[in-house]
């Protein structure tokens, strides 16, 4: 990581000088960074910590941020708004990118707004209101979560103690994870990227299959060491953070790519002698095409040709068309537009009011505290007691994402 550092910045600090740089801003800003992890092992979240380090060693005079907080813990936004008041009072001049209304409205001094690539707006955000920059950004407010109170059903996926060492050095171990989800609930999982979320959802989803017997169970059936494909005739099905490589792949079309997961559709088609039935995946994909309002051309584009937004609301559409009993969805709307954002909350609170169990990891504060019914909180492999969402605080789970839970 600090070689991908020390590449962006101007000759004059050795590669010595720049792990050290790395760690000093890095333990100012609150981030958790280590300077020999090879790039490729982190998560998302912990490469855009990355990008946010190397801007700040560059002591630059034009600043660009794009959506830069989704990894950080509440405190760690406040702390780097002050630096980037700080930075401003200087004469550097910043340009953030972020679809957070309400930090736009906090930050900036002056906003441009953007819709299908046309500027809609410019304004001063402070003088705006979330509802009216919204309707800059998608032309409408987006309509509120409609949520209903109801009692939540059986256990449909538990995990009990779960250990796990981690698959590689830079990993994280997970220790003692228990959680237990519900039918008709939704149970959020707080955190800032890199305390053992991967290593957890891989081994909910099956793509690691070294859990302890008796360690993960889906309805009563032990699934600790059973792969992807059976946990989803089991009803589980699972919206990856990476859209392209791992929630899809690049180059095939959308229509392929509904073969990634919905067995039940491989299945329908009864392979003939090797042939699969083309018209029948098109038809598929262009219902969920339709259904979410993703802006493609066809069922027949790559899915490597939809913006990040288009694409994860087609991956979720998947996902959500194959009816799951247990849905685990994680960073549903990062990147995502406000309307956008909108749609894909609202259509997986719809599954949670059918019965369907929804286990949501994100990042995002504001998103759990929206649809989530109970939350815990991941911090360094593992998992806080379960909080009823009404008793739950911006600053208690603020604390609570360094592992300040054991005294409360």
């Amino acid at each position: 990581m600090a070689e991908n550092v020390w590449l962006g910045l101007e000759p004059g600090p050795t590669l010595e000088e720049t792990r050290a740089l790395i760690v000093a801003k890095a333990s100012h800003y609150g981030l958790d960074i280590d300077p020999e992890r090879p790039v490729h092992t982190l998560s998302v979240g912990e490469m855009q910590r990355v990008e946010i380090i190397r801007a700040l060693l560059a002591n630059p005079s034009i600043l660009i941020l794009d959506e830069p907080t989704s990894v950080l813990t509440p405190q760690a936004v406040e702390k780097l708004f002050v630096v980037l008041r700080q930075l401003a009072s200087e004469g550097c001049s910043i340009l953030y990118i972020s679809h957070k209304l309400h930090e736009i409205r906090a930050l900036c001094t002056a906003c441009t707004v953007l819709r299908g690539g046309r500027v809609t707006g410019v304004c001063v955000p402070a003088q705006e209101s979330n509802d009216s920059l919204s309707r800059l950004m998608i032309g409408s407010e987006p309509p509120a979560l409609a949520r209903r109170v109801q009692q939540a059903g059986a256990v449909v996926m538990e995990v009990r103690s779960l250990r796990l060492a981690r698959l590689d050095q830079y990993g994280v171990d997970l220790h003692d994870v228990s959680l237990q989800l519900r039918a008709g609930e939704v149970l959020g999982i707080a955190g800032v990227s890199g305390n053992g979320q991967q290593e957890l959802l891989r081994a909910l989803s099956g793509e690691d299959t070294r859990a302890p017997h008796g360690t993960v169970l889906i309805e009563g059936v032990d699934v600790s060491g059973a792969g992807p494909a059976a946990r989803r005739l089991l009803g589980l099905h699972f919206v990856p953070e990476e859209r392209l490589g791992r929630g899809a792949v690049p180059p095939l079309s959308l229509a392929d790519n509904l073969l990634l997961t919905r067995e039940e559709a491989v299945q329908s088609q009864r392979w003939m002698g090797g042939w699969i039935d083309t018209a029948l995946l098109r038809t598929q994909a262009n219902r969920i095409i339709d259904r979410f309002k993703v802006k493609a051309h066809g069922s027949t584009a790559a899915a490597r040709s939809l913006s990040g937004g288009n694409l994860q609301k087609f991956i979720v559409g998947r996902e959500i068309d194959a009816k799951p009993r247990c849905f685990i969805v994680s960073q549903p709307t990062w990147g995502v537009d406000v309307g956008a954002a909108a749609q894909i909350r609202a259509a997986i609170l719809a599954m949670r009011d059918a019965g369907c169990a929804v286990l949501l990891v994100s990042e995002e504060l504001d998103e759990l505290f929206q649809m989530a019914d109970r939350l815990q909180v991941m911090a360094q492999g593992a998992l806080s007691p379960a909080l009823p969402i009404a008793d739950a605080t911006v600053e208690q789970v603020g604390q609570w994402m360094s592992g300040l839970w054991s005294a409360a």
